[in-house]
């Protein structure tokens, strides 16, 4: 299955969504939430296209690539944003949307290799 070539981004997209999720809540529960307003909304666009990207390969979307290359920016936004705050929450997400950027890059860019390569196998034919 095609799902199986990208295990290892779908099981980041899942954890940086877990951890969104986790890291909104928490800051909504801050003394002063509406200081964190950006992170909560960062958290939730995060959370949201983490979904949308694991669920798009798993199912072998030829959109799968696209969405996966957006999920890396809107995570490395989110992961920015976190690392600006102090508390334990804010810090793990960061790193959780670090790693599920670095994945999401990685797994948008094999489609430009796997391109390049079935264009040379297609005019060799």
């Amino acid at each position: 299955m095609a799902y199986q070539q990208y295990a290892s981004c779908i099981e980041a997209c899942n954890q940086c969504a877990v951890a969104c999720e986790h890291c909104a809540t928490a800051c909504l529960k801050e003394p002063d939430p509406k200081a964190m307003a950006r992170c909560i909304e960062l958290d939730m666009d995060c959370a949201a296209i983490c979904r949308l990207a694991a669920a798009a390969m798993a199912r072998g979307s030829e959109n799968a690539h696209a969405i996966c290359a957006l999920c890396g920016d809107i995570c490395e936004m989110c992961g920015d944003e976190c690392a600006k705050h102090q508390m334990d929450h804010c810090q793990q997400c960061a790193q959780t949307c670090r790693r599920c950027a670095d994945e999401c890059r990685r797994m948008s860019q094999q489609r430009g290799a796997q391109s390049s390569s079935g264009a040379r196998a297609s005019s060799t034919h």
